[in-house]
């Protein structure tokens, strides 16, 4: 038997979805005969086959993507028997918890404040965590929020872990029924149960009340007066410290609200995710860092030491960067109308990416190492400050100026652990400076070290960069689920979100760290690199989509065809509905919500994704900048799954769609295409090509016949109206041509 402390502390068990492989075998090899049909027999070179031809082409080449992304799949498996005998509890290494808001309208403080609490929480020694909130908004209801939670958190977390909550963030503890039968059966629990939802109750109305009044700019509150949202100093609080550093005791929560001026570019969220970085290392310099959007709260508690199984492991140690937990909400909505819930995602491809070279960084849910944000390649053995001025010099250019973040990072980087006895209030001066607007001037923030600037997905960047100096990174889904957040409640927020993920990541694909570089001049595995052009192409996908839908009704209009043999068109698309509806399955979905994926996966690609296509290529024509959108957050779902609609130009692409088929279907009911004049007309194969894209877009179709926000507005419904016209008249005029 081996011996315990050999024993790896997590281990990768390779999955065979066998099915899986061979339906998307069998849909490459569809793809495969389509193109060799059009190319070695087919001599018809019309427009539309030929736009076929590079269209399916395209889509020949993204699911060669796709099948090399899921093709060895991986589980991961930690053992936290092995970890607890390996070390004791005193001997965890330190954890600093991130938490970034930036509008307390969109994501309000009560939210922000369940996910703090829930971190608080957490099944670690409280004198190796320390929470920090990022507030992009210089807000004081923000701030008053957090300092109110506290009092809360002295008596939360002891009852949490008391009686071994398994849901730590109180507003969805206190929806749960399921405990009634433990609240009857134990007295004790079912008074304290009480009192703590009393207690929350009363949190959460002193919360509300400060929102709808304002609130009094004195004493700890004073420094928010005349601030500005845009425009301000650096604001860092200590709320809370763990002054006799217990073990069972409340941790460190600080707050931070970084410098802003007018005429400096603050990079969104990877800005404030640096200041975060600095400040943190300043304070507690833990060597390792779990950040969190502000809605995504901790739903199994043990989870700090599910990810240090994989870090602290001797294989992990030295070949994994960070640790990613899969993104799944509480307040899903039934059916998944949207599309958003990303479960067969992550199951399938996420799965798939952790057989190559690691899961993507999505922005939340990760575990890093501090050094490899520092830079820190896997086999850089560095000795920093020991030499000469140099090297102090070198990690002036890259750091900072400050002689107290220097020193913490050269700490991190050699891996040695800063006292978290250090009086956190010491360093409150240097914590301002380094937070200031003027700090990364001339320095490798941004750009070697830290989050990364220049897209709009700084996460899948940063994690792209970390890849390409050859580290690793795995993905950790226990059961229970690590976290859970708030999914968009809209198809409006939803398409907000798709198209800022869409533009970010072509901008990646545009740019110097696209990973074909990576692969020829870094350390990116190959596989890995495609893994990534797959997802990095989503906004590049809508160009060909949106040609091909508009073939069928150009058949039909013209009385063309595009489908020379409708036996192969239909083994296709019975094969890859068939592949996809079982997966959905497997995952427990509904038929329903599998058809509400495909349709959402239409309906995204050739207007979100499009948008973001075209953002970028404003951007690169130096015309404009893409905006950061931050998309609202509910503490509860209040949403029907009615489709939404408004005046925004990214309705315009979908509701053009749905009326150049209603147009090219009416001309075939009535007949009214013209002769055909040379080889074949369109057959059953178009006609049913354009219903198929009716039904994706039914909700469009009810949007032309609803009211008030349901309702596409006139304005959009004018110009799709001239916008198919103009399509009509195009085809028309390829007749005549």
């Amino acid at each position: 038997m081996a011996n315990e402390n050999t024993l790896p502390l997590y281990d990768k068990i390779w999955l065979k979805y066998t099915f899986s492989r061979v339906m998307d075998s069998f849909t490459l090899f569809f793809l495969l005969l389509l193109l060799g049909y059009r190319i070695f027999y087919d001599r018809n070179y019309s427009i539309p086959c030929v736009l076929a031809m590079l269209c399916e082409s395209w889509f020949t080449f993204t699911w060669i993507l796709t099948m090399n992304t899921k093709w060895s799949p991986v589980r991961t498996i930690t053992h936290l028997d092995r970890l607890m005998l390996r070390v004791s509890e005193s001997e965890l290494p330190a954890l600093d918890l991130f938490v970034t808001t930036a509008d307390p309208v969109l994501e309000p403080p009560i939210i922000t404040v369940n996910t703090v609490l829930s971190l608080l929480a957490l099944d670690y020694p409280a004198n190796k965590l320390a929470c920090y909130v990022s507030d992009d908004a210089c807000s004081v209801l923000t701030f008053y929020a957090l300092v109110e939670a506290t009092k809360f958190a002295k008596l939360w977390v002891p009852f949490c872990k008391k009686y071994n909550v398994q849901i730590r963030a109180p507003f969805r503890y206190f929806l749960d029924e399921d405990d009634d039968s433990n609240r009857k059966e134990f007295p004790e629990f079912h008074q304290d149960w009480l009192r703590m939802k009393e207690e929350y109750c009363y949190l959460k109305g002193k919360i509300e009340n400060a929102a709808q009044n304002s609130i009094p700019l004195v004493e700890e509150f004073a420094i928010f007066s005349n601030t500005d949202k845009k425009n301000h100093s650096a604001i860092i609080k200590v709320i809370w410290k763990n002054k006799e550093n217990l073990e069972d005791g409340l941790p460190h929560l600080i707050y931070i609200s970084r410098e802003k001026m007018p005429q400096h570019p603050h990079q969104y969220k990877a800005g404030a995710m640096n200041v975060l970085t600095r400040v943190s290392g300043l304070m507690t310099n833990a060597p390792f860092i779990l950040n969190l959007d502000c809605d995504m709260h901790v739903n199994n508690p043990k989870i700090a030491l599910h990810a240090m199984c994989i870090l602290l492991d001797s294989k992990g140690e030295k070949e994994v960067a960070f640790v990613q937990c899969p993104q799944q909400f509480y307040d899903g909505l039934k059916d998944d109308p949207f599309g958003n819930q990303l479960v067969t995602l992550f199951l399938y491809v996420g799965g798939g990416y952790g057989g190559l070279q690691g899961i993507l960084y999505a922005g939340t849910n990760c575990f890093h190492r501090r050094k490899v944000i520092y830079g820190l390649s896997p086999d850089n053995d560095i000795q920093i400050g020991k030499k000469n001025g140099g090297v102090i010099n070198e990690m002036e250019e890259i750091f900072g100026t400050s002689k107290s973040f220097l020193e913490s990072a050269t700490y991190a980087l050699e891996g040695k652990i800063l006292n978290l006895n250090y009086n956190l209030c010491n360093s409150l001066e240097d914590a301002t400076k380094v937070a200031s607007c003027r700090f990364e001037q001339d320095t490798a923030w941004g750009k070697q070290v830290g989050w990364l600037y220049g897209s709009t997905s700084e996460d899948v960047l940063t994690g792209l960069n970390i890849h390409i100096k050859g580290w690793r990174s795995e993905l950790c889904s226990p059961d229970p689920i690590a976290f859970k957040g708030c999914s968009p409640q809209d198809n409006i927020i939803n398409m907000i979100q798709q198209k800022r993920w869409a533009s970010g990541m072509f901008d990646i694909l545009v740019s110097n760290n696209n990973p074909i570089l990576g692969f020829f001049y870094g350390k990116l595995q190959f596989r890995q690199a495609l893994g990534y052009f797959w997802i990095l192409s989503w906004a590049l996908r809508s160009v060909p989509e949106i040609c091909y839908a508009s073939l069928p009704a150009y058949c039909i209009l013209t009385n063309s065809t595009f489908l020379p043999q409708l036996w192969l068109h239909a083994s296709l698309f019975v094969n890859y509905n068939i592949s996809t509806l079982s997966e959905g399955l497997k995952t427990g979905l509904s038929i329903r919500t599998w058809w509400n994926n495909q349709r959402m996966i239409r309906i995204t690609t050739m207007s979100a994704w499009f948008y973001g296509f075209l953002a970028i290529i404003l951007k690169r024509l130096r015309i404009s900048e893409p905006v950061f959108e931050i998309t609202k957050k509910n503490e509860s779902s209040s949403y029907d799954g009615r489709f939404s609609f408004n005046e925004s130009p990214i309705f315009l692409p979908s509701t053009t769609i749905l009326f150049v088929q209603l147009m090219a279907l009416f001309t075939s009911l009535f007949g009214w295409e013209p002769r055909v004049r040379n080889g074949l007309g369109y057959g059953y194969g178009e006609v049913i090509c354009s219903a198929y894209l009716v039904a994706c877009y039914w909700p469009f179709l009810k949007g032309l016949f609803g009211i008030g926000n349901h309702g596409i507005p006139l304005s959009t419904i004018f110009k799709s109206t001239m916008l198919s016209l103009l399509f009509v008249y195009l085809c028309k005029l390829s007749i005549i041509v």
